[in-house]
């Protein structure tokens, strides 16, 4: 039995891009993500440089309410699949949702 899996959407949010579109032009620029580190108090930290996402606002997709719920990778990841499914133009009330999935990588 050959099974058929198929990319119909892409999401991204990284330290160059907080989407796909941003994220492809800065790779393509050669653009480094990698910066002092700003978003946390690094004075007991050895390494004081990292990739970090910046000028991510969580509330604007999910609201004040569930950003205090979610961890910030998570929110990541969802912000990411958001963009894949949107990317995509599948929409969910039409497709079997036992066969569809989101990965993540």
């Amino acid at each position: 039995m050959k099974r058929r899996v198929v990319i119909t959407g892409m999401g991204a949010l990284t330290p160059i891009g907080n989407n796909v579109d941003t994220f492809w032009n800065s790779t393509k620029e050669g653009m480094l993500g990698i910066d002092f580190i700003t978003a946390i108090d690094k004075e007991l930290m050895d390494v004081k440089i990292a990739g970090e996402v910046k000028n991510f606002n969580p509330e604007i997709i999910f609201g004040k309410k569930e950003v205090k719920r979610l961890d910030r990778f998570v929110q990541f990841a969802l912000a990411a699949s958001d963009e894949a499914i949107k990317d995509s133009g599948i929409d969910l009330n039409k497709i079997n949702t036992e066969r569809f999935g989101v990965m993540l990588g």
